[in-house]
């Protein structure tokens, strides 16, 4: 049988596939980006479904919208009005099926084959593969400790016409766990505003800060191509597949909405549904704030376990805030080769290489430390440690030999 282009080119998911083999009950896994179980509000949740129930009837189980259900639209609106001091209305969002979806459906809408994406380097795979259908090409500007590289950027936009949109994470982003610098983030405004280009910003860590001030958005509120997105998977539970899309662009909103028609009808009402009434039924901050000082002490625990462990040439980032630590290997250090001998010792990350639109055999990993508690974050990362010492060592040898 002969399958099309488009899906031949697309990447399957490393992530998802090495889950499977580090999925074992003896596997210290830092792989997956998943949220720690024990911070969803099962009870509550409850509660909200048989509410959800009583209040709704038959209608949790109808067809509905495509845009989504208003209250929780309008639940979207002030919660962006609140925080960030945003105008938008219910018209502005849609409702998706988490955030992935939101991902195909625009570029779906502003991508023929052989356009343009501007990718951060490193970048968020799960960005990668979903483009990869829409067979773009990609376009890597360098994401610095502070953010993109605005003069590359600048650079990149001028000398090709063909790009569409831009991608970022802002936020503790995926997979480097950097924040972009307030400083960082007007200069890049000050780029973009000049160019026909869309600006993506996805949003689904941003509230899960422990340090620093919360940030304004690059182009939320004042850029006309700006499209905002979100989630309620790291917040309230990942497995009801809820995101949001968010735009002031009435034409891009009206495509976007047309293509969720084509691809599902519209998103899960009786998820919908439930999550409205949790989020207006309980303090949602107080939530946050359990899972913020969660993942604080995990992320301590790693930092201090690789200050510990790991010889003093391993770089790596310190988040704010968020779900991951990007660690940067001695230069000629295969992070794929490092995987293997990990995998040997019972320990599993995610190699940089599926991160990269256009390297491969990179120096760089992602670890995910939400996942595990202290004791075994240290255990993991000491295991960890000795293979990069042992390589440290077989480097040595073969340069002085």
């Amino acid at each position: 049988m002969k399958y099309s282009d488009k899906i031949q080119k697309t990447p399957s998911s490393f992530i998802r596939n090495i889950l499977k083999v580090t999925d074992a009950p003896d596997v210290i896994s830092f792989a997956g980006g998943l949220p720690n179980p024990i911070s969803f509000p099962i009870e509550e949740l409850q509660s909200s479904i048989n509410h959800a129930i009583a209040e709704n009837g038959a209608k949790l189980f109808q067809y509905s919208t495509t845009e989504g259900y208003l209250p929780l639209r309008q639940y979207i609106a002030d919660k962006y009005k609140k925080d960030y001091g945003l105008d938008f209305d219910p018209q502005d969002i849609l409702i998706t099926t988490g955030s992935q979806q939101a991902l195909q459906l625009i570029s779906q809408v502003l991508l023929n084959k052989g356009e343009g994406i501007v990718m951060e380097e490193p970048g968020y795979l799960g960005a990668i593969q979903a483009f990869s259908l829409a067979e773009p090409e990609f376009y890597s500007v360098t994401l610095e400790e502070d953010g993109l590289n605005a003069e590359q950027l600048e650079q990149t936009l001028a000398n090709n016409d063909n790009i569409k949109f831009i991608y970022t994470v802002p936020n503790f982003h995926n997979p480097t766990g950097i924040t972009y610098s307030r400083e960082k983030r007007e200069e890049l405004y000050e780029v973009v505003k000049k160019y026909d280009v869309v600006l993506i910003e996805d949003d689904p860590y941003g509230e899960l800060r422990w340090n620093g001030e919360k940030l304004p958005y690059i182009g939320a509120g004042r850029l006309e191509n700006s499209v905002l997105l979100g989630s309620f998977s790291k917040i309230v539970t990942p497995g009801m597949r809820l995101g949001f899309v968010i735009t002031k662009n009435k034409e891009l909103m009206h495509h976007i909405n047309t293509v969720k028609q084509a691809t599902d009808l519209h998103t899960n009402i009786f998820s919908q549904m439930i999550i409205h009434d949790y989020l207006t039924s309980n303090d949602l901050q107080s939530h946050v704030s359990k899972i913020i000082n969660l993942y604080e002490t995990q992320a301590n625990a790693m930092l201090n376990a690789i200050a510990k462990y790991f010889p003093s040439t391993v770089k790596y980032t310190k988040p704010d805030g968020g779900m991951f630590i990007w660690v940067t290997l001695e230069e000629g250090t295969s992070a794929l080769e490092f995987f293997d001998k990990a995998m040997e010792e019972k320990v599993a990350f995610v190699p940089g290489d599926p991160f990269y639109t256009d390297k491969t055999h990179v120096n760089t990993l992602r670890l995910n430390y939400t996942n595990s508690s202290p004791e075994i974050i240290e255990e993991g990362i000491k295991r960890l440690g000795k293979i990069l010492y042992s390589l440290s060592a077989q480097e040595a040898d073969r340069v002085a030999n």
